[in-house]
């Protein structure tokens, strides 16, 4: 009896270290597949091309503010979906696109361009991928990382699960440290908003050179966000160390309130508590479509399809436009979107038995080119589609890294929508590659980040 208790401790054991993949698996990273692990083929009717290296790095101008010029500037809607011609291509829409039509069925749309497969990454990135191919392990029932070292990026490049999955878009490029100064807007039913402006920088312990290694080894990044306007949040400032195993380590978060002039620990900057400054619209891990622990969930792998998602969203990023062109009631002016044919990651997290959160389904589909996440079904606990978020992304071919234009995440039920990351009227796109000091990321220096 000891014995076959021995062997069945084993086997959960093993169950619960998730294998990396082959050499000969990871062979085909740069092979049959792209270097960070999607399909090179296009597919069988041509409306999704091969990839063949992504776009260059020249391949617009770039202003003297750091927006980029649109590539596909003349192309044209190859069609545009309407409510009277939903069900004709309801099989690569998500419901919640569906249920969306039929919300505002007289306003929403989807115009369809051409597919271009435009990322590509730097060299060392792909290093690193294939690296994180052969070396990396999910722990912790696949809540945390074993041998994820270096260059972290896309822990899973070949995902056997649907939690591998969901971890290569957590830990996806972002271009090493990036800042950046965006506004969200929560509009009322009728689309009168208040801009909310954040000054925001993401850090990397790789690109940190006078981080201590072993304070820096469960952290996978460094966030800090500022609220710049309106007068009556400004000053205040938040801090995140986004760890990678939460379940061991769970997030580490500051907050440093300016009209109380103090800093104080923040654990509800998790899971479903509420977003910053989001007038209850969306939750803390609804940031950057999703972001922190996965623990919470069962993450089933459908399998892959082919969908209509937001991409090459340069028309929408222009510093033409002003925020009012932007944001309409109900939804953003789809006039200025951009959809095209890609193959996706379909993903299903539900929730735990044992746990709890306002979400209790999340429906995704993830980009293959990327490991972005593009389109989120949020259903809540009673099984209704409730929240319908949209990752509207373009990549920066100048820096090589794919991002997110806009997010929004329309309330059904509500009939309102936040749209975060605008940033057309500000001074600047964003910047890459920052250089960042350890001593930035500490909870003494909130205080002097958030002085008025």
């Amino acid at each position: 009896m000891r014995k076959l208790i021995a062997v069945m401790a084993l086997s959960v054991l093993a169950a619960n270290v998730m294998a990396a993949v082959s050499p000969e698996e990871a062979a085909k990273l740069g092979t049959s597949l792209t270097p960070v692990g999607a399909e090179k083929a296009g597919n069988a009717d041509g409306s999704i091309p091969a990839w063949t290296g992504g776009i260059p790095k020249n391949a617009g101008a770039v202003d003297s503010k750091g927006f980029l010029a649109d590539p596909f500037a003349n192309e044209k809607p190859l069609f545009v979906i309407t409510a009277a011609t939903v069900d004709k291509y309801k099989d690569k829409l998500s419901d919640g696109q569906v249920a969306m039509f039929k919300r505002y069925p007289e306003t929403y749309k989807i115009p369809v361009y051409p597919s271009h497969r435009t990322v590509n990454l730097p060299p060392d990135i792909y290093e690193s991928i294939k690296r994180s191919a052969l070396n990396v392990h999910a722990i912790n029932d696949g809540n945390g990382l074993e041998n994820f070292t270096g260059n972290r990026y896309y822990a899973f490049p070949i995902p056997k699960n649907g939690v591998e999955v969901l971890w290569n878009h957590i830990t996806r490029y972002h271009g090493g440290n990036l800042r950046r100064i965006i506004t969200q807007a929560t509009p009322q039913t009728n689309g009168s908003y208040t801009p909310i402006r954040f000054e925001e920088e993401v850090a990397v312990p790789q690109a940190i050179p006078d981080i201590d290694p072993a304070k820096a080894a469960n952290v996978l990044s460094f966030f800090k966000q500022s609220v710049t306007a309106p007068a009556r949040l400004a000053g205040n400032v938040l801090l995140v160390h986004e760890t990678l195993d939460q379940v061991k380590e769970p997030r580490l978060a500051w907050i440093y309130n300016a009209g109380q002039r103090r800093v104080r620990r923040a654990p509800q900057v998790s899971y479903d508590g509420p977003g910053t400054a989001s007038d209850g619209l969306r939750t803390t891990d609804n940031f950057d479509m999703f972001s922190g622990a996965p623990d919470r969930y069962d993450w089933k792998l459908v399998g892959k399809k082919e969908m209509y998602i937001p991409y090459n969203s340069y028309k929408l990023d222009s510093p033409n436009l002003k925020y009012d062109d932007i944001i309409k009631a109900g939804h953003i002016n789809q006039d200025l979107t951009r959809y095209e044919q890609h193959r996706v990651w379909e993903v299903v997290g539900t929730v735990k038995p044992s746990e709890r959160h306002i979400y209790a389904k999340r429906h995704m589909y993830i980009d293959e080119d990327s490991w972005q996440v593009a389109l989120v079904d949020h259903y809540d606990g009673r099984g209704q589609l409730w929240r319908v978020a949209e990752g509207h992304a373009q990549f920066y071919y100048d820096h090589q890294v794919p991002a997110y234009t806009v997010e929004t995440l329309y309330d059904l039920i509500a009939g309102r929508y936040i749209a975060l990351g605008m940033k057309n009227e500000e001074k600047s796109s964003f910047v890459f590659g920052f250089a960042a000091k350890a001593a930035d990321y500490t909870p003494a220096a909130l205080r002097a980040s958030g002085v008025r």
